[in-house]
């Protein structure tokens, strides 16, 4: 009786701790990245086939085969099966293109560099900060970070609160963005992303994706007004981690490609820090989804543009500025 009752016990004990393992494994599938997933699945189909060669020569029941086969085939669709979305959260008591956009600082070691602009895009489950190549690397002007740090607000109501993130430009000495080159050459835009585990677990954000990038029926047309929204010369609202906007207007032949460059010219008033900043056009067809972007993202702000040959005295500067075409944010935050 002793016997049979310590190993009812131990019968308990093993449920148990199955109970427990059953729950723990849904939660660290859910909060791994769609490639990891991906990985164990492919892993795990391995692991399984050598699991049925073994078993195929020893002494197992029915059942327990059954149990096996029904066990892999749950895990298996646990891992193929896409991530829960996060609840939305709370709506912000301002523009969500603010909420958009962030504040770019760079750093070697724990030296400060620069100040710039950025902002925060969406492709699929995975979020990058987007600003100019120049931010993160300018060999010719000697500017060579090894990090940055952004801001992200962390209460949808009290926007004092705000968290700083520390992302690393390098591992193993290979630049950890993303930039492009096209017929013009090097194009002056790149792309971080931005590992889920280096977000605050309260942060709050907004991001573009790709339906931001897409015109529709809405022509885009010279002299059309847009907004520059970036931190010029560092400045911003310091109290709530805000930045400010530019009015700004379409100067060139949209989607030409203004002397075979991949950009077009935005008329505007702008200063250093504003690298980086998103170009956009409110939409006069907004997306009807809760919480969403009213805003057409056109282009990434880069540089002012000037005519060598102006004379300082006598000419005002043009106050033209070159902003890349968006549309390379598909190439550069595509699945690799």
């Amino acid at each position: 009786m002793k016997n049979l009752q310590e190993a009812t016990e131990r019968i308990c004990e093993l449920k148990g701790s199955l109970i427990a393992l059953d729950s723990l494994l849904p939660a660290l599938i859910e909060q791994s990245s769609a490639a990891v997933r991906a990985s164990m699945r492919r892993s795990l189909e391995v692991h399984a086939e050598a699991a049925r060669t073994v078993m195929l020569h020893a002494d197992i029941s029915e059942l327990a085969l059954a149990s096996f086969e029904r066990d892999i085939a749950r895990n298996l669709a646990l891992l193929e099966r896409r991530a829960a979305p996060r609840a939305p959260a709370a709506v912000p008591p301002v523009e969500a293109l603010l909420m958009a956009t962030s504040r770019v600082t760079t750093f070697f070691g724990p030296n400060v560099l620069t100040s710039a602009s950025g902002f925060f895009f969406q492709r699929d489950e995975r979020l990058f900060i987007i600003t100019n190549r120049h931010v993160f690397i300018d060999a010719d002007n000697g500017h060579l970070p090894d990090r940055i740090e952004l801001g992200v607000h962390t209460d949808a109501r009290d926007l004092t609160r705000h968290a700083t993130v520390s992302l690393p430009l390098y591992r193993d000495r290979l630049s950890l963005w993303r930039d492009a080159k096209d017929s013009g050459g090097q194009v002056d835009v790149a792309a971080l992303e931005i590992p889920a585990a280096a977000l605050p677990a309260d942060a709050v954000l907004q991001a573009f994706d790709t339906s931001h990038l897409e015109q529709g029926d809405e022509i885009v047309q010279m002299g059309d007004a847009l907004a520059i929204v970036g931190f010029p010369l560092g400045f911003h609202d310091t109290i709530h981690h805000l930045a400010v906007s530019r009015s700004a207007s379409v100067a060139s032949a949209f989607g030409v490609r203004f002397q075979q460059q991949g950009w077009f010219l935005t008329d505007a008033r702008t200063h250093r820090g504003s690298s980086g900043a998103p170009v956009v056009r409110r939409r006069t067809q907004p997306d009807g989804r809760p919480g969403a972007l009213p805003w057409q993202l056109l282009g990434i702000h880069s540089t002012r543009m000037d005519m060598t040959s102006r004379d300082k005295d006598e000419d005002e500067s043009l106050g033209l500025n070159c902003a890349w075409y968006a549309d390379v944010l598909l190439a550069l935050t595509a699945s690799r």
